[in-house]
Parts: C-alpha cells; structure tokens; sequence
C-alpha cells in the first residue's frame, strides 16, 4: 500500500470533491496515525494492523465514507441518521464535508468491531 496511490486516486477526482476528501483524509491520518495508507477495492482505504479501518471513494454524484463493515453505519444510528446510507457506505455531497466529530465515531466504531 502506498500513500502515492492515494494521491493518484484524488488527482482524479473533480473539484469540490477533491479537497473535501483531502480534509477527510487529514482526519484520519489524525485519528489513524499509525496506518497503512493505500487502496483496497479501487478506493483509498487506511489499515491498521493489516486490518482496514476506513476509506472513502468518489462518484459523479456524491462521496462516500466506507467503514468497511456491514455493521458499524447501523450500530451508529441517530449519528448517521442525517445522511444517505447503505451497509457499506456514508453518502455525502461533495461540497460538505464530514463532521470530524462523526468521522471519529465512526472510527472508533470499526476499531472497537476489529478488537
């Protein structure tokens, strides 16, 4: 995995949603500081102990965060409650970025499903 993948990955992404991901990216270094950053299903992805903690992806239509679990959007209930979601993903507009708040929780809830 390799950090410079990342940076391929957000060179091709249109603005505003490149430095909207760029700043979440920056959050999860923040909270991630000991990961792995690299790409893990074609999308950026941060592994701890060789365990995918996050990730995020773009589209035409809008951004996702992905927990990489089934569980952990459906565990956090009224805190995702005002974004689009499915199993596998936190939609959000390119334009807004997410609350570092809730990138937190959502952190803590995939490394409290990893331990």
């Amino acid at each position: 995995m390799s950090s410079t993948e990342v940076d391929e990955y957000l060179a091709e992404v249109d603005e505003p949603g490149r430095s909207t991901l760029e700043a979440l990216r920056a959050v999860l270094l923040g909270l991630l500081p000991d990961a792995e950053e690299g790409i893990a299903y074609g999308a950026p992805a941060y592994r701890v102990d060789g365990k995918v903690v996050a990730g995020f992806s773009a589209s035409a239509q809008h951004l996702s965060y992905l927990p990489h679990s089934g569980d952990v959007l459906a565990g956090l209930g009224d805190a995702v409650a005002g974004h689009a979601t499915s199993k596998g993903a936190l939609r959000f507009p390119p334009d807004e970025p997410l609350p570092e708040a809730l990138v937190a929780q959502l952190v803590a809830a995939r490394q409290a499903e990893l331990r």
